[in-house]
């Protein structure tokens, strides 16, 4: 049980949660949700115990436990899935990270040590494995033994990991596949309580209804963010709404639509509420300020006027959801064929990700890149913006080409790095601080918000950044790899509609069916094997399943 007891949570000067009480049980399938920007993501790293509350405190998260190096007990304690996967060891094997939740991976690894040491000639090796092998394989058969490795494998395939990648590193992995590792590995440990931030990102659809059937049987208790209506009207029989203008949480112990019903009722209600309290207010400052002129009824007026203030300062402001104001920029002039790419391959070690892959992009062309995880999309638009170099082949730049690459795992942010110092460092020398400051607001970034690191940032929050940085760069092509993902629904229509009206050319890899029919594709370039074809509506079909 997760417990969480007068917890507040400040940023700054700004305010993201009043002293806020509550619990996650077992059995509790919660869903955090609140417009953009909120602090659901901030919220969850106090709980996970990765933050610090600026008051109260969280217990049962395992962290007392990790604390005193009881790492495996922390682990059973609580499950957490950040936004964003960073690899702490490239050289780990996929299947190892795994069963690594319930250090099944050393135990593991140990009883085929000791296995190998018994057959050893040196008859001292092999003894004292013989005398080791009962207390190794216990331990292993206690932590689930085979079975339980053999359920870790049936769940990564069921998130979409292909069997054959399961022995490699984890650093060869796409960032969609890693999510993926890090996803199966938090289901995996069966902790107490998870906490899952948007967990369907990467996931086809396939593998989304595994998880919404995993999440509804799940025994313990769960708290989860996610943009993914149908998945919390499948799943959630509870509701917290953060709500960003009161800095609380409204908690709603009930299902979603449910939830959706009583939260129009309560916000009517709070309507009228702040419609009486300020006709009241007003009332009072009206009837004092007549009163004041009289020597007799000073104080009395003074009264009336302190009280007018107070009910003034006591009604909260109505919540709203704000929306990025989010267009691509006017292109710049170019050639007719701006960027081009002939014989691309690339391999990670022993294996081959892609080879032969050639693309034209002529001035104003749109194309989408479509492949199953793994098969090298990021990858491709690296080595077309110029971040990866390829095994063989060559990129080639036309007249006036300025590209604009949005990175999926938001590589070209500096996190240590404040928002405006990113902004500024991909701005123009025209753009003076208030002109750059002018851009960070229409994406929801302003006062002290602008100061903070951009490491800290929501997964949502560090799209609109990267996006902000498209927005001023005047590029002619425009290479988006996975643009609406940790979007909420708002924001997300406003980044496919600057999509639909961006004039200059567009390559893009994504798994949202939405942004594929904004962009109105002239080709498709399929991976691994690099075939590439005009446009047609069976594509739609496969993004639509994928």
């Amino acid at each position: 049980m997760l417990i969480a007891s007068d917890v507040e949570i400040q940023l700054g000067a700004r305010q993201i949660l009043y002293p806020t009480n509550f619990r996650i049980q077992k059995g509790d399938k919660i869903g955090l949700v609140g417009r953009n920007g909120a602090g659901k993501t901030t919220l969850t790293r106090v709980l996970a115990g990765i933050n610090q509350p600026t008051n109260g405190q969280v217990t049962g998260n395992g962290a007392k436990e990790l604390a005193a190096g009881n790492v495996a007990e922390a682990t059973r304690i609580l499950g957490y899935l950040p936004q964003d996967t960073h690899v702490k060891n490239p050289k780990e094997a996929v299947l190892d990270r795994i069963l690594s939740a319930r250090s099944l991976d050393t135990l593991s690894h140990d009883l085929e040590q000791v296995m190998v040491d018994m057959a050893s000639d040196d008859s001292k090796i092999s003894d004292k494995a013989m005398k080791r092998y009962d207390k190794v394989e216990q331990a292993f058969l206690s932590a689930g033994g085979y079975e339980a490795k053999a359920d870790a494998e049936k769940m990564a395939i069921s998130l979409g990991l292909p069997e054959e990648i399961l022995s490699r590193e984890i650093g060869v992995l796409s960032g969609g596949q890693r999510r993926r590792v890090e996803l199966a590995r938090i289901l995996f440990s069966r902790a107490d309580t998870l906490l899952l931030d948007e967990p369907t990102n990467h996931l086809d659809a396939d593998s989304i209804m595994w998880l919404r059937d995993f999440l509804k049987s799940y025994e313990g208790g769960f708290l989860m963010i996610t943009h993914d209506t149908e998945l919390l009207k499948e799943v959630v029989n509870k509701v917290y709404f953060l709500d960003a203008s009161r800095s609380t949480i409204d908690q709603y112990n009930l299902g979603w639509e449910k939830y959706l019903k009583q939260r129009a009722v309560d916000q009517e209600r709070r309507k009228r509420e702040r419609a009486v309290a300020l006709a009241e207010a007003d009332r009072l400052f009206k009837q004092g300020n007549k009163m004041r002129a009289s020597a007799t009824k000073a104080v009395a007026a003074r009264q009336m006027l302190k009280r007018a203030e107070q009910l003034k300062a006591s009604v909260q402001e109505e919540s709203y959801e704000k929306v990025a104001n989010i267009q691509f920029p006017t292109p710049q002039p170019c050639g007719k064929t701006p960027l081009a790419a002939t014989g691309l391959s690339k391999s990670y070690g022993s294996t081959e990700i892609f080879s032969g892959a050639d693309l034209v992009i002529d001035k104003g062309s749109k194309v989408v890149v479509l492949g199953l995880n793994g098969a090298g999309k990021t990858t491709l638009l690296k080595i077309l913006a110029g971040v990866l170099e390829p095994d063989t082949g060559k990129v080639e730049h036309g007249y006036g080409l300025k590209i604009g690459y949005f990175a999926q795992e938001h590589d070209l942010l500096d996190l240590n790095k404040s928002v405006l110092d990113n902004m500024i460092a991909v701005s123009p020398a025209s753009m003076d601080d208030t002109a750059v400051r002018n851009v960070l607001g229409s994406f929801m970034f302003s006062g002290d918000d602008v100061l903070k690191p951009a490491g800290v940032l929501s997964g949502g929050e560090k799209t609109r950044l990267a996006l902000a940085g498209l927005v001023v760069s005047g590029a002619n092509v425009l290479l988006l790899d996975e643009p609406t993902n940790n979007l909420d629904p708002a924001s997300r229509e406003e980044v496919l509609e600057a999509i639909a009206n961006f004039q200059g050319a567009i390559v893009l890899v994504t798994h949202d069916p939405g942004a594929t029919k904004a962009l109105n594709p002239d080709r498709v370039l399929l991976l691994p094997d690099a075939d590439e074809d005009l446009w047609n509506d069976s594509y739609q079909e496969i993004v639509e399943l994928s």
